[in-house]
């Protein structure tokens, strides 16, 4: 059961999430009018989205490390500074190039965030919850998934898209305020700790006693779920950047018919999180294996996503794709909470860079998955098609897990 101050700071690692999402993912929506007034191509809006994830990728890595070498305190607070600025300058886009330096910069501060959240996590939350830490904080960010389309849909039409980033941005810049002033890096700093907690979490290794890192060996050994996480970003990544589209032009709704059939679908990931990260918590306590608790579960989950998206090939209807649609992503987000634990439970001393070896897969999936859906639709006009080359990832990551053997420590 979490206490008082570690709850508080799980808190905060939810509402950090929870933002940032919103503002990775709010040009998805308001590409509907800036890809008109910019006269933008599928191909170049694919290419706006995917912006954001070269810089992301590059500091999966090194934000990692700064996490672990800094502390979570100071580089969490120095990233969304970057990030809530670059949101800013999004709104003050004049066009295609302009809008992309944005985008990265976006990416430049957001990259070493979830690394470094991980290894706040690590020092914050009992080996028990990690499970359940990660399913909640990643839940919190389907969240800002599902309320960005009916949110900037909102905001786009009371004060244009352009005001809708600005608005987004100043929230960002009050988070950094709250997070400096509450969190520290070393629970026992913290003035509003308890005993009890202190004696319930980890022991706390401090980043200057931090080990040097064995590179070489931990991105061996990280590999395999590195590979498994990408096969999940490109379906991730597929949803985010094009799903409130795909009903838009796909079915000829309205745009507030759109966002709300978008909102479905990200809130089906919300429950999926939630319920992922408690499930993978309870089949490690009840089985005591870790292959079982995670590895195990995301193959089940995996497929179970694949086969919940087959019928939008075949069916044309607008309800069917919201249900399956729905389902897929559900089932695709119950394998968050055992992905975000592996690296806390295979190095837990190196948690931060561990973790961003892990989301390079994402990362990575995040510069080609919206490019690619872009140009499949630009080429062939089918909507549905992208998603055939998720079924297929799907496929691939559920074979792949059981090579992840998060029971073998590093």
């Amino acid at each position: 059961m979490l206490s008082r101050s570690t709850t508080r700071v799980l808190g905060l690692l939810c509402l950090m999430y929870f933002i940032t999402y919103v503002d990775r993912v709010n040009v998805s929506t308001a590409a509907i009018q800036f890809g008109k007034e910019f006269n933008l191509s599928n191909t170049q809006v694919g290419f706006v989205f995917s912006a954001f994830a070269y810089p992301y990728l590059l500091f999966q890595i090194i934000g990692g490390w700064v996490g672990d070498r800094f502390g979570p305190r100071r580089t969490l607070a120095i990233c969304s500074l970057v990030w809530a600025g670059a949101t800013v300058l999004t709104g003050l886009a004049g066009g295609l190039v302009s809008m992309v330096i944005a985008r990265v910069l976006l990416g430049l501060g957001e990259g070493a965030t979830f690394p470094t959240a991980t290894r706040a996590m690590s020092n914050w939350t009992a080996p028990g919850t990690r499970g359940f830490a990660q399913g909640i904080t990643h839940a919190f960010a389907r969240i800002g998934n599902a309320v960005t389309p009916p949110l900037v849909t909102w905001l786009m039409l009371a004060f244009s898209w352009r005001g809708s980033f600005i608005i987004l941005g100043a929230i960002s810049f009050l988070w950094v305020l709250v997070w400096v002033w509450y969190f520290r890096d070393d629970p026992k700093d913290h003035p509003k700790i308890t005993e009890q907690e202190l004696k319930e979490l980890p022991a706390y290794v401090g980043v200057k006693e931090a080990p040097k890192v064995p590179w070489s060996p931990l991105v061996k050994r990280m590999a395999p779920v590195t590979v498994v996480y990408f096969c999940y970003g490109w379906t991730l990544w597929l949803f985010l950047t094009w799903i409130p589209q795909y009903f838009l032009h796909n079915y000829q709704v309205n745009i507030k018919s759109s966002a709300i059939f978008a909102a479905g679908v990200f809130f089906a990931g919300v429950v999926g999180d939630w319920f992922g990260g408690q499930t993978t918590d309870w089949l490690l306590k009840k089985t005591g294996s870790l292959t079982r608790a995670r590895s195990l579960m995301v193959v089940v989950c995996n497929l179970a996503a694949l086969g919940s998206l087959l019928p939008i090939l075949f069916v044309h209807d607008v309800t069917v794709a919201a249900i399956c649609l729905s389902a897929g992503f559900f089932f695709t987000e119950m394998t968050i909470g055992p992905m975000w634990a592996i690296p806390m439970d295979i190095a837990p001393k190196f948690s931060g860079t561990a973790s961003g070896l892990m989301n390079t897969g994402s990362a990575l999936a995040a510069i080609i998955s919206p490019v690619v859906g872009g140009w499949i639709i630009d080429v062939t006009g089918n909507w549905d098609w992208p998603f055939i080359g998720s079924m297929a990832l799907m496929f691939v990551g559920a074979v792949l897990a059981f090579t992840m053997k998060p029971e073998q420590k590093f």
